[in-house]
């Protein structure tokens, strides 16, 4: 953990470069499991699980008595918090649904409005390993919930006694999922992508994963499977002044850091000693951590930028475009309106990054590896296909119609011309009479 000074490289975005996989191998390997799961379906999925996640499964689908039996599994105060984060995630996401059908009158006699109508099969991919993502569970499916969607299926991979964790379960029910499937990797995508003969194919798929998850997620979008956003590995950048509490920094450095050895953790600062101070806390607190191998690993992509000033720091995030921008500085309001690029934006010494992980009500579904400078987080908008209506009263094509027939005249679509001269001359005709 080393100090990069602004002062001294002059193109500090070199040295923070997200690091880049080979992705040959991981192409082949991917595209090999998508394809026997398209030729063979069900016996190809029987196959990789027994491979990947040395299980023998029969039947994918998770039970009515396994759902019934995850509440009982948990403790009352888990039960709670989850409920807590449930409610503010729906608050928060509700929000977003208030222009749904709003009637606009564009010209006398013409109104134009936009009607949500929800994806019809939707696929969530939940990570199940060494942390099971409960927490996204809601955070997709509490969208999917407002928007109606009709059909939502989960997939996660099976623990090593072939059961799904409680926690998934529990949070899965909360946002009414009841269809659950025991299927992980990239054959869980291949699955929801193509169809078996016990999955049903998705309009959709939804959710992070690991590096086959996420390499499966691409190669299906290239054959025209949609999907939620690209993606890579977790990452914050922190911009902080000489009045943030080192302790806090590194803690949701650290707390970022602790997601996989991909992530990475940048903090940029006009203070040096901040950094510094920065440097010891993330030493001290990480010893410890039950991740700490993987926050080493972390730690060996992340930096610890000393800048000329607090705007050069700001400047440099924009240019990093992250999916957690942390700012923890005297006046966060202040910069608001300088953010360009980022998926989630946290403000000021109380404000963790863990915060939106779980509860806050934003969703923690976000673009990575750059990709918020086109991308935004996961929305209601993503559950939904917007459809646009418009109604011309006779009025109304009176007074749009020859502007219509003009532009379309100079783009020599003569077809469209006659579609509005041929009312225009039925409305003018009846009007002499």
């Amino acid at each position: 953990m080393e100090l990069i000074f602004t002062t001294r490289e002059p193109d500090v975005l070199s040295k923070i470069q997200r690091p880049v996989e080979n992705l040959v191998d991981l192409e082949e390997r991917v595209a090999f499991v998508l394809r026997e799961v398209r030729r063979r379906g069900d016996v190809a999925i029987r196959e990789f699980t027994r491979q990947f996640d040395r299980m023998e499964l029969e039947d994918f689908r998770a039970t009515p008595a396994e759902l019934e039996a995850a509440a009982g599994q948990l403790s009352d105060r888990f039960k709670e918090a989850l409920a807590t984060a449930e409610r503010n995630i729906r608050l928060f996401h509700q929000t977003q649904w208030r222009a749904n059908g709003q009637e606009v009158e564009t010209t006398a006699g013409i109104t134009c409005w936009r009607q949500a109508v929800p994806i019809e099969k939707i696929g969530i991919y939940i990570p199940g390993g060494s942390a099971p993502l409960f927490s996204t569970v809601l955070m997709l499916g509490v969208p999917a919930s407002i928007a109606g969607c009709p059909n939502v299926y989960l997939f996660t991979p099976p623990r090593k006694d072939g059961t799904i964790h409680p926690a998934i379960l529990y949070a899965a029910q909360l946002t009414g999922i009841t269809n659950i499937f025991k299927i992980g990797g990239a054959q869980a995508i291949a699955a929801m992508a193509f169809g078996t003969e016990s999955v049903p194919k998705v309009d959709k798929i939804f959710g992070p994963g690991n590096a086959f998850v996420t390499e499966a997620k691409r190669q299906v979008a290239a054959l025209g499977v949609s999907i939620d956003m690209p993606a890579g590995p977790s990452e914050v950048f922190i911009v902080a002044d000489e009045n943030a509490p080192a302790e806090f920094v590194a803690a949701d450095l650290l707390a970022q850091a602790e997601h996989s050895e991909e992530s990475q953790v940048i903090l940029a600062t006009p203070s040096e000693s901040l950094a510094r101070r920065t440097i010891a806390e993330v030493r001290l607190q990480m010893r410890d951590l039950p991740r700490k191998t993987i926050i080493e690993k972390s730690m060996e992509k992340s930096a610890f930028i000393v800048t000329r000033s607090l705007d050069e720091a700001l400047d440099l995030a924009n240019a990093y475009a992250p999916e957690h921008l942390i700012l923890m500085v005297e006046r966060p309001r202040k910069l608001v309106e300088r953010v360009r690029n980022a998926g989630s934006v946290f403000l000021g010494n109380y404000t963790p990054e863990a915060l939106g992980d779980y509860a806050s009500g934003t969703n923690h579904v976000l673009p990575t590896y750059g990709y918020t400078r086109a991308y935004s987080g996961i929305s209601v908008d993503d559950f939904v296909k917007w459809i646009y209506f418009q109604k011309a009263t006779e009025e109304g094509i009176l007074n749009l119609g020859p502007v219509v027939e003009e532009l379309a005249r100079e783009e020599k679509l003569e077809a469209h011309v006659r579609s509005i001269a041929i009312r225009l001359k039925k409305l003018k005709r009846r009007k002499r009479k």
